[in-house]
């Protein structure tokens, strides 16, 4: 059975925005006939700016009142950055696909134009992820790490208004709103690995539409799904919380799947890193054996340090 309209529930900021006329542009190129309408739902996460997302309850708060609204069929389907959906999920709702990824990696915006490496001592950087900051503060202990929330274009503005030398952001965000030219320097994934599922879009659905199912299967990237599936079994084996700093990028190399992962502590001092490659079809099994080497080296103790500080 084929659907005459859908609704896109979407949050209300530049990129989300971008990101779910994206779908609406797609699935009306696939079916002119079709009506797709966005509905702006405003999230805890958008509402609470000035509170480190870390002690509000991390990025779930960016799609519990899009889910809701699912759940209770005020909209069709939901657009969300995957890296910001938590894995689990509640029981009548799936990620019906993924998008093909865009550049997975972050983004160094500097005042000067300087990278990584040439910013001056205690150069202060913003960024509103554990994640970065703790890989950062690895590769240079004597960054200062400046918190900062908000949208794309707020945190480009605490650049210039608080005085950083740098804030560091996703790539693919900022690719998405044509503002690639901003970027100073990609930063290597040597240095500072990627969230799960940096880069995919979610595509959020009910579990018993399947004529929704039908609607966006054709977006979904057998490659983004592949990698993000291996990425997410990483994260779940680890049960990483929004007070954990933890990254991982899956790629395919000859055929082969191969994921690298890191658990580190806030400060940066200490950082287990490890890498598995293993065959395509084992993806979630290749991300949890991951999970399991990290923790045997060093990320155990990594996780208990930062669960026992937050207790």
């Amino acid at each position: 059975m084929k659907t005459k309209s859908l609704r896109i529930g979407t949050r209300g900021s530049k990129l989300a925005l971008w990101q779910a006329e994206w779908i609406k542009t797609r699935l009306r190129e696939s079916d002119p006939r079709l009506r797709v309408e966005l509905v702006v739902i405003k999230t805890t996460g958008d509402m609470i700016l000035d509170v480190p997302l870390a002690k509000v309850g991390g990025k779930g708060l960016f799609v519990k009142e899009i889910e809701n609204a699912l759940l209770e069929n005020r909209i069709d389907l939901a657009v969300h950055s995957m890296k910001d959906v938590p894995i689990l999920i509640p029981p009548d709702l799936s990620i019906g696909c993924v998008t093909k990824r865009e550049d997975p990696f972050d983004a160094l915006i500097s005042r000067t134009g300087c990278g990584l490496s040439d910013l001056p001592t205690g150069a202060e950087i913003g960024t509103s992820s554990l994640r970065r900051q703790a890989q950062l503060l690895h590769f240079r202990p004597d960054f200062v790490m400046v918190p900062i929330r908000g949208n794309l274009d707020t945190r480009l503005r605490k650049l210039e208004e608080q005085g950083l030398d740098a804030i560091v952001l996703a790539s693919a965000g900022l690719r998405r709103m044509g503002l690639a030219d901003r970027i100073t320097e990609r930063i290597p994934i040597d240095i500072c690995l990627p969230a799960i599922g940096q880069g995919v879009l979610a595509i959020e659905t009910r579990v018993d539409r399947r004529e929704v199912h039908e609607a966006v299967d054709f977006l979904n990237d057998p490659e983004a799904a592949l990698l993000t599936q291996c990425e997410r079994a990483f994260l779940g084996r680890l049960e990483g919380g929004c007070q954990v700093p933890i990254a991982a990028y899956g790629r395919l190399i000859d055929g082969d799947l191969e994921i690298e992962g890191m658990v580190a502590s806030i400060d940066g001092k200490k950082l287990a890193r490890q890498t598995k490659r293993g065959v395509v079809k084992e993806a979630e099994d290749l991300g949890v054996q991951l999970a399991e080497t990290i923790l045997s080296h060093g990320g155990d103790e990594i996780l208990r340090e930062i669960y026992d500080q937050n207790l």
